[in-house]
């Protein structure tokens, strides 16, 4: 009975505020989607949905003609009388026949292959015109789940809110956006989103921009992750062959030329399906094709099918973009995803040329109340019909949302949850006030997963209290967290306590204040080089502990905040107490002749002479990151910085040690670093990663305080990249308290080389060359050169990398190989 109810709703709904409306089927009456509706020699346009039914909104009475446009059918032009709205106008297509007798053969060169080189050199002057244009934006995005487990990894997932039934399956994700949007090409854009609307969500604002959707097959290469090769790039005919199907005439007379894209290389970043052609213009009528994950590298993704219709208008003689879908399937663990979106470009206007203020580094800002519009605007706006699943999606979603956020409700789910069990001091407590938007956590007293094992401490492991206020989170971007960890080391019997104030004063610009302080065991090198986990490892089974401790008490405060969109600033003060530390434990798992080293860095073999004598001093510090040129979107939930990719990111250290209750121990320090992504298209990305800095009066400061380099003595990697790393560079032998200087470039071919290499590219695999140098005085300089492979593993799971490294220093040359574990930076 509820589900006819709202097909009522449904129905009614439609049918109010369609104009020209109906439903558009084969000659088999199956329903046709994506059917491209236009009214003649305008950009006023709209699409079907899945079930065929189509609206077109019309802005006066009279004599209009309108085009219905399918690929794979006979496009139909129809002149319509209308007198009444709405205007019922059903539509029947009929399969086009495909015609090759207009072809000449030629038994030197395949006819597929004359029109493609023909779309390449035209595509320039066909790109041109729909460089600089205004239009108006609809986008519409599903993401649907099925097989959904009650548990991940453990923990429960519920049903999302309403979203998916007892069998895990449901839509858990439905959004529209219409937008005012300017576009010039390669990349300018600017969007007005005056409508927003998310399911299960009445205040939400929409993430769906026209800034996903630039997919111009008038570029040499398309971006999904990887640089995907257009079938008209300057280089299509090292990637495909070409096939001509056939031609036929649209309404307007024009040859269509339909080409089948077939791939040379099946792991090579290409797509495959058909391309149309417009003969004589050699514009592009539209493109259906495929792209399948593993080629973008996104192993997780099964297939991806784009489509885009274009139309002509013999006004202006432009061929335009009108529609545009992305269809997806994918799975993980036995779970499947699909998802659709659909866009719908209309009312273009078409421009020589912008002024230069048109474009700001606002790319994307939304009108006021944008969330509030009803579904009276909505019925009325919406190019392209809602399902009778979406419609209901929205209504049963909505009335979810008004429920489960109710106090009544949320005090109910807290109570149930709240309860305190014989067995959580040991496990751990969660207490929740979701209505005043406060929690409580206590980690318990056996929090296994904080587990791990050092030669200062012996077996250590964690626990602590969690306090966190975000009441005035959603409108103002405030939330207040307080917390506490309790430390306890077995072997040194000492219980070391740290807590921390964090405050965010809005979404805007992020301005943060910390407070902290306590005590704790920390590294010489704070970037921490070796993981707990990797150090637990190599300690117990191979007798290497490679992680070096010194005891800190502290206390300090910290503040930070975006000054605009490309410069962030943070500004940090804190006391420091810094007391050496020994061996407590030679536990081992293994039976070994070898030893554990000292705790001291500089004197690996002596367990009784400290590493630095016991001090204090005060610290402050200022840091700033540059990005030049970013773009950023005004959320009235929160900004969001675009990086732009085509600068490097530039940062500035000044850090200053005073107060101490040794003048040696004083010290200033100057740093910078640039990094920076260079892409090389489809044949990869070069990153650049350089660091320089100098110590003024730094000449008897403690050990703790030089620079120190992240080495590597595991021979496993547990980051994406290592820029940021010498993969065989012992962790304190350069260690410096004068100038540095270091570099790291690594290049990843992205598949340009090893796809094209026989058997190695069944691997679907990455090249990575790499590059490391470190100088600083008095020390000769070390390098080291590496090559390996990554994007390897089995399946969907692509988590490891393997390279060789050759390094050099002081006529010193070592070889070794680095296992990479991605998967382990994501545990830690």
């Amino acid at each position: 009975m509820k589900i006819i109810f709202l097909l009522i709703l449904f129905l009614i709904s439609f049918s109010n505020f369609a104009q020209i409306r109906g439903t558009i089927t084969d000659d088999k009456g199956t329903p046709l989607s994506l059917v491209t509706i236009l009214e003649e020699n305008t950009y006023n346009g709209t699409s079907s949905n899945e079930q065929g039914n189509y609206e077109l909104n019309i802005k006066k009475l009279g004599k209009h003609t309108v085009i219905f446009q399918y690929l794979g059918f006979k496009t139909q032009k129809i002149t319509l009388i209308i007198d009444t709205f709405p205007f019922i106008q059903n539509i029947k297509l009929i399969e086009e026949s495909l015609s090759l007798s207009e072809v000449v053969i030629n038994t030197k060169d395949n006819p597929a292959n004359a029109v493609i080189r023909h779309a390449i050199a035209s595509k320039k002057e066909n790109s041109e015109k729909t460089a600089h244009f205004k239009a108006d934006f609809y986008s519409r995005g599903i993401f649907k789940v099925k097989d959904l487990p009650k548990k991940i990894l453990g923990q429960k997932i519920g049903d999302l809110d309403g979203a998916v039934d007892s069998t895990g399956t449901g839509i858990i994700y439905l959004s529209e956006t219409v937008s005012e949007i300017v576009f010039e090409k390669p990349d300018n854009l600017k969007e007005k989103i005056i409508a927003s609307k998310v399911s299960g969500d009445n205040k939400g604002f929409s993430y769906n921009t026209a800034q996903a959707t630039i997919y111009d097959f008038y570029d040499n290469s398309l971006d999904f992750g990887s640089k995907m090769i257009s079938p008209i790039a300057n280089n299509a005919f090292s990637y495909y062959k070409f096939k001509l199907e056939g031609t036929f005439q649209d309404e307007n007379n024009f040859m269509i030329n339909k080409i089948k894209v077939i791939t040379k290389r099946d792991a090579e970043p290409v797509f495959e399906g058909y391309i149309y052609i417009v003969e004589d213009s050699w514009a592009i009528y539209a493109v259906d094709l495929d792209i399948k994950g593993y080629r973008m590298h996104q192993e997780f993704i099964d297939k991806m099918n784009l489509k885009q219709n274009f139309s002509y208008n013999k006004n202006n003689h432009i061929w335009a973009k009108n529609t545009q879908s992305l269809d997806f399937s994918a799975g993980i663990f036995g779970i499947k995803f699909n998802g659709k979106f659909s866009y719908v470009y209309s009312n273009y206007v078409f421009e020589k040329a912008f002024a230069k203020k048109t474009f700001t580094n606002e790319i994307v800002s939304f009108e006021n109340n944008s969330n509030k519009k009803d579904s009276l605007f909505w019925n009325k706006i919406r190019p392209i019909p809602l399902t009778i699943e979406e419609n209901t999606d929205y209504i049963k979603k909505d009335s979810v949302h008004n429920v489960r956020n109710s106090k009544k409700y949320l005090d109910s789910i807290d109570k149930k949850g709240n309860k305190f069990k014989f067995h959580n001091p040991v496990t751990g407590y969660h207490w929740k006030n979701s209505s005043q938007k406060k929690s409580f956590s206590y980690d318990g007293l056996l929090n296994l997963s904080s587990l791990s094992f050092n030669t200062v401490q012996g077996w250590n492991l964690d626990s602590g209290f969690t306090f966190k206020n975000w009441a005035a989170e959603e409108e103002k971007g405030k939330s207040t967290s307080i917390s506490t960890k309790f430390n306890y080391g077995f072997s040194d019997d000492r219980l070391r306590v740290t807590g921390n104030y964090y405050h965010r004063f809005n979404n805007q610009n992020y301005a943060t204040l910390t407070v902290f302080g306590g005590t704790k065991v920390n590294q010489f090198n704070p970037e921490e080089p070796i993981t707990k986990f990797i150090n637990s490892v190599s300690s117990l089974f191979f007798v290497d502990n490679y992680m070096k401790l010194y005891n800190k008490e502290f206390a300090g405060l910290s503040y930070s905040q975006d000054v605009n969109n490309s410069l962030y600033l943070k500004g940090n003060l804190e006391y420091q107490q810094r007391k050496p530390l020994f061996n407590t434990t030679n536990q081992a798992f293994v039976k070994s002749d070898n030893e554990y080293s000292s705790n001291n860095p500089l004197l690996p073999d002596d367990n009784l002479t400290p590493a630095f004598e016991e001090h204090h001093l005060t610290k402050a510090s200022v840091f700033a990151r540059i990005n030049f040129g970013n773009k950023y979107i005004s959320r009235p939930d929160g900004k969001i910085n675009i990086k732009n990719d085509n600068y490097p990111t530039l940062y500035f250290g000044y850090e200053n040690a005073f107060a101490s209750n040794e003048r040696k121990y004083e010290y200033q320090l100057i740093s910078g670093q640039i990094k920076y992504d260079f892409n090389a298209g489809n044949k990869g990305i070069l990153g650049i990663n350089l660091k320089a800095g100098t110590f003024i009066h730094g000449d008897n400061i403690s050990f703790v305080d030089y620079k120190h380099f992240n080495g590597n003595r595991t021979h496993i990697g547990t980051s994406e990249r290592y820029l940021d790393v010498f993969n065989l560079l012992p962790y304190y032998s350069n260690s410096t308290n004068n100038a540095y200087f270091e570099a790291h470039l690594e290049h990843n071919d992205k598949g340009y080389i090893m796809n094209k290499i026989p058997l190695l590219n069944k691997l679907n695999s990455t090249l990575v060359l790499g590059f490391h140098a470190l100088a600083v005085p008095n020390t000769k300089p070390y390098s080291e050169f590496t090559v390996g492979l990554d994007n390897l593993g089995f399946g969907k799971f692509k988590l490891f990398r393997f390279d060789y490294v050759h390094s050099f220093q002081n006529g010193v040359q070592e070889d070794g190989v680095v296992f990479g574990l991605k998967i382990l930076n994501v545990l830690e």
